[in-house]
């Protein structure tokens, strides 16, 4: 009986390996290289890279590899090269085999298991590790318990019930359709249904929309934890480069992807993307949408990071689904969890009502609702001061974030090349030629944590990368830029062998 769960092909793998290969070439910069400066031999960086893709999750455990004569012609290689390379992973405990099961990916024992999303950092890692792999902030208090107050006040006659509103309560559907008209954009209650935080309502949307083997269309980089969830569901990805820094959409590039591949449904983020920070003009959404309408392809926007703008006076543009007033062509998704805090898991979607109708109905053979206490919390930030408050403290807290990293990147990293968003929660980073998983590697065994780029894109693209969120400052943003400076020069020479283990650090 063999031990693998799943199989990667020969060409995907050939793929995956070409990104890392593709950016090392250039100067030979971030190739695992000995101190005394040659080369490694051809073996070795083959399973150094597989190593590295097992360890970011790119390849899942248990995996089942290529046999070796596939895969030596996938890379135009030797099958002894291929051969040597598997050894090798074998020794180091990433890969096992039997004779007439092949070989599958495994991690040595004692090793933490990879994921494959953005999980936040296990709090008791909290002292000896900088966490720049999740953009979330703390609550902004004392907003949270006010609103928790607030919902446990008007929480008895809701007790009183079964507890389930698979739609959502209609007073939090009110308060979400009300911000929307406020915007200029006239919705109903009944055209908004609450989920379980913004992937939430992408799931349900791709559930109903994007079945297994459909094309989605998506930004390229986009959301990794989007992506990954649409590619758990059997959706072929099909990217779509955006504009240069912070131009926004390319709409050339968009249209021909909605003719040519004819996508049923397109994922994008408008509104201080993730993770480049662009924020797509008004133009842009108005041919987007009109695109997307002559193609057939439902078009869902993501407004997650809708109110994290932080350059005060900075003039908005309408929300996306106000160039589709009759509903037809665009769903809009939005949350609480980036304006407001994570932990209370409340999101929306905004669709015309027979769409928001289906969702509902689809919803009995998922979470059947989101909780009810949270829910109140929300409404209740929504219709007092509190959201609009906590709101300003969140920007706030974000602008001092984002000028003390980027100050102290500038700093330690000169190298590194980036433009500077005038709002959400990340900063899309050019490594200097080197490459952003083997700086990622690097950088948590030196205690801090960062996703490479290989991580927003599709098959691979974007080794030259890495995402730095707005979620530290002061000093810790200085220590997390100093570490990050040591992982990118033992990776430039090639002795991420020799780091050491994380020392403490008390902010």
């Amino acid at each position: 009986m063999s031990h693998w769960t799943s199989s990667v092909g020969a060409q995907k793998l050939a793929r995956l390996l070409g990104s890392q290969r593709d950016r090392e070439a250039q100067g030979g910069r971030g190739t695992v290289t000995p101190l005394g400066g040659r080369r490694a031999p051809a073996y070795r960086s083959l399973a150094d890279g597989i190593r590295l893709l097992v360890l970011e999750g790119r390849v899942p455990v248990a995996a089942r590899l290529p046999a070796e004569r596939e895969l030596a012609a996938a890379l135009s290689v030797s099958r002894t090269t291929v051969a040597a390379a598997y050894e090798a992973l074998r020794g180091e405990g990433f890969l096992e085999s039997r004779r007439g099961a092949g070989s599958w990916t495994a991690v040595p024992a004692g090793n933490p298991l990879p994921t494959r999303a953005l999980d936040p950092l296990p709090p008791e890692a909290a002292g000896s590790v900088i966490d720049l792999g999740c953009a979330a902030l703390p609550a902004p208090e004392p907003w949270l318990g006010r609103a928790v107050q607030g919902a446990l006040e008007e929480l008895p006659p809701y007790a009183a019930t079964h507890g389930d509103y698979p739609a959502g309560l209609p007073a939090l559907r009110q308060a979400v359709a009300d911000r929307y008209t406020a915007r200029g954009v006239p919705t109903m209650p009944e055209q908004i249904m609450i989920t379980t935080g913004a992937m939430g309502a992408v799931a349900a949307i791709c559930r109903l929309f994007a079945g297994r083997g459909e094309r989605v269309a998506v930004d390229s980089p986009s959301y990794a934890n989007v992506l990954q969830l649409m590619r758990e569901a059997g959706a072929r990805l099909v990217p779509v480069a955006m504009g240069d820094g912070l131009a926004g959409w390319d709409l050339p590039a968009w249209r021909q992807v909605l003719r040519d591949a004819a996508p049923r449904m397109a994922y994008v983020i408008g509104d201080f993307h993730n993770p480049t920070g662009a924020l797509a003009t008004e133009e842009q959404r108005r041919q987007l949408v009109e695109a997307a309408r002559a193609a057939g392809t439902l078009l869902v926007a993501d407004e997650t990071m809708a109110d994290l703008c932080l350059e005060p006076g900075l003039e908005l543009p309408r929300p996306v689904c106000a160039f589709d007033p009759a509903g037809s062509a665009v769903i809009t998704v939005g949350s609480a969890s980036k304006s407001f805090w994570a932990g209370l898991r409340i999101g929306w979607v905004r669709a015309a009502p027979d769409v928001i109708r289906s969702l509902v109905a689809a919803r009995a053979y998922a979470d059947l609702g989101t909780p009810v206490l949270e829910q109140l919390a929300v409404t209740w930030l929504m219709t007092t001061e509190g959201w609009d408050a906590a709101v300003g403290i969140r920007r706030t807290t974000t602008r001092e974030s984002r000028d003390s990293l980027v100050a102290a990147v500038r700093r330690h990293l000169p190298d590194w090349e980036f433009t500077v968003p005038r709002g959400g929660l990340t900063l899309w980073v050019r490594t200097g030629g080197l490459s952003g998983s083997r700086i990622a590697e690097a950088g948590e065994r030196l205690g801090v944590r960062v996703p490479s780029g290989p991580r927003f894109g599709v098959d691979g693209a974007f080794e030259g990368y890495v995402r730095l969120p707005f979620t530290v400052t002061g000093a810790v943003a200085e220590e997390a830029a100093s570490r990050l400076a040591e992982a990118s020069r033992l990776v430039a020479s090639g002795a991420t062998a020799a780091v050491e283990a994380p020392r403490t650090f008390v902010a």
